[in-house]
């Protein structure tokens, strides 16, 4: 049974990938797209909630006419396309992984804005593990110093076998990208979520969230109403309020309508 009142205005947060769009091709599934702005049209606030940086984030979203999100994992906030927050890496930690990464010798890169580049003080991390698998802006600066820099992710060359010789990793979440390197990024999409709706002067309790991949777990939270998508992982399932159809099978617009958040004649 629902745990809140299902009338009333709500505050919708959706992921992304496997949630919003479809398999095949990433693209929003059409019925997605339409209950979206029902939903806006009906009074309810619509945001996305994503792992990915503000600047592809924005990409998506303005393709789709929406403009509140909760992007970065939790970090940036963008109401009516008006950037709010977009907090770093805390910097003292960032910069001691940089420490230690100098001191085993292992490359990094450091994401210090909101675009697609990345600063190195020398190619280590182009040596030893490559390009990144995304498309990437490389600047040199062999004088860097990166303590007098924001940071937003640090993206570090270890292979999987190399983990356990290096603990000292592990004083941050991170996320291997692929089997040369591990990204250490902001991760807090509930404490995103928290921050937006007091932003907006509003209650969590109606805020409803809607996701299928472990990683939205993070924002799958007992002070609001978890959706998730019939393709989703298990332990999404398992700890939601409510199971919909999958994505491909208009799994949002099913929800929305069982929950009466918009209706059809």
């Amino acid at each position: 049974m629902p745990r809140m009142p299902m009338t009333g205005r709500k505050y919708f947060f959706f992921d992304i990938d496997g949630t919003l769009t479809n398999d095949a091709d990433h693209r929003i599934v059409p019925s997605a797209q339409r209950t979206l702005h029902e939903l806006e049209d009906n009074g309810h606030f619509v945001a996305i909630a994503t792992g990915r940086a503000h600047y592809k984030a924005v990409s998506f979203t303005n393709s789709i006419d929406i403009h509140s999100l909760v992007c970065a994992g939790g970090g940036c906030l963008v109401i009516n396309d008006r950037i709010i927050a977009n907090h770093t890496l805390d910097h003292e930690m960032a910069v001691s992984l940089l420490h230690h990464a100098d001191a085993a010798g292992m490359g990094w890169l450091v994401m210090y804005d909101d675009s697609d580049k990345v600063i190195m003080k020398d190619m280590k991390f182009l040596e030893q593990a490559g390009l990144r698998t995304e498309l990437t802006t490389y600047i040199l600066d062999e004088k860097l110093n990166p303590a007098s820099l924001p940071i937003y992710k640090v993206y570090l060359a270890i292979t999987p076998s190399q983990e356990k010789a290096n603990p000292w990793i592990e004083q941050a979440g991170w996320l291997r990208m692929g089997p040369g390197y591990i990204v250490f990024q902001y991760d807090e999409k509930k404490k995103g979520i928290l921050e937006m709706m007091d932003a907006l002067h509003h209650d969590p309790k109606d805020v409803v969230v809607f996701g299928d991949g472990k990683n939205d777990l993070v924002m799958f939270d007992p002070l609001w109403f978890s959706i998730a998508m019939g393709n989703g992982a298990d332990a999404v399932k398992e700890r939601a309020d409510y199971v919909t159809a999958a994505n491909m099978d208009d799994g949002i617009e099913k929800a929305c309508l069982h929950f009466g958040w918009i209706c059809r004649k």
